[in-house]
């Protein structure tokens, strides 16, 4: 483990200029692609060769990152890139509505529609998250990581990670030996997040486009510790993603949920909801042109279970051990779990 010095300063580090990077993908960069089950007995396809003049990694690269990452020989049968589409039809759900912020939309929908959100955001999610916050969300996520109990050698699973603070993090702790996983349903945001760790010489981390309500390109008891920091309440059906994380984590393993909760203490949650409403849109429009993104956050917030429920949620998905830390008064919480 490293001191508390050094974890202090994990999530300052500043980044260089990524158009001074070599170009082509290192190794342990590669974001999984579609596998390819055309390639047999050695032969390349059209594809890979055409992937291959691109720099765009095969399906042997993408194997051996699989291997590492699971302990599994062979890609899962299945297009990894196929877990992104919507688990939510008209078919499966039909006119079934959830929440958008606080419209009501049909569940078929609202993928769709939180995706818009964060691609539109993803270029300006970082200076906006220091805006937002004061700086406070880099003392939060460095509570988090001290919460994770993560160790050299092990492999880590960062959910919805965006562009990367936790996954930088965990790259440093894991160790040359580890592995770290940098995930997330919206391509934007991944892009972001792969850029940033590349040029801060993050070499064990892979970035997977992944639904967490799937997480299908992963197989069972893959990981010691997951993580998912902002992104829960976002997902169209939370109690699937909290099962399909249970799926992926190995006995013992634990997670770690960081999102934004209730305020425990009435006045402030009056001057809370105020800042939310007034502030987050003026500052979306002004620093991201974009108020109507910042206005879902704020109703996003609201709409999120409060911090026993969401507990209640993770031993309904048979998470043992629960519990929470109220950060900041409650506006934010830090939920943890364990497999059994």
């Amino acid at each position: 483990m490293q001191s508390t010095s050094s974890k202090q300063t994990v999530l300052n580090d500043q980044f260089g200029d990524v158009s001074k990077l070599p170009a082509g993908t290192p190794q342990g960069q590669q974001t999984t692609r579609p596998f390819n089950s055309a390639q047999t007995n050695g032969t390349q396809t059209n594809t890979d060769q055409t992937n291959s003049a691109q720099n765009i990694p095969t399906s042997s690269h993408a194997t051996q990152n699989f291997s590492d990452l699971t302990g599994q020989r062979e890609l899962p049968r299945f297009n990894p890139k196929d877990d992104i589409n919507n688990p939510h039809t008209p078919d499966t759900d039909g006119l079934e509505e959830t929440h958008f912020g606080y419209k009501k939309v049909k569940k078929a929908e609202k993928q769709a529609k939180v995706a818009d959100v964060f691609t539109s955001v993803a270029k300006k999610y970082d200076i906006m998250n220091d805006l937002m916050s004061f700086g406070i969300h880099r003392l939060w996520k460095r509570y988090t990581i001290s919460l994770s109990g993560v160790r050299a050698g092990q492999h880590v699973l960062d959910i919805a990670g965006g562009t990367g603070d936790l996954a930088k993090a965990f790259s440093r702790e894991v160790g040359r030996n580890g592995r770290v996983v940098l995930s997330d349903i919206n391509a934007a945001m991944l892009d972001v997040g792969r850029e940033r760790l590349i040029n801060a010489g993050c070499n064990n981390v892979d970035f997977v486009l992944a639904n967490a309500e799937t997480l299908a390109p992963f197989e069972d008891e893959s990981f010691d510790l997951l993580t998912i920091s902002f992104g829960l309440r976002n997902v169209t059906d939370k109690d699937a993603a909290l099962r399909s994380m249970y799926r992926v984590l190995k006995p013992g393993g634990r997670l770690l949920i960081l999102e934004f909760s209730k305020p425990i203490f009435e006045p402030l949650s009056k001057a809370y909801d105020l800042y939310s409403f007034t502030a987050l849109p003026l500052m979306g429009k002004l620093v991201a042109n974009d108020a109507e993104s910042y206005q879902y956050l704020a109703e996003s917030i609201r709409m999120h279970p409060d911090q026993q429920t969401l507990k209640t949620m993770m031993e309904n998905a048979g998470f043992v051990n629960c519990d929470y830390h109220n950060l900041t008064a409650g506006i934010v919480a830090v939920h943890r779990g364990f497999k059994k």
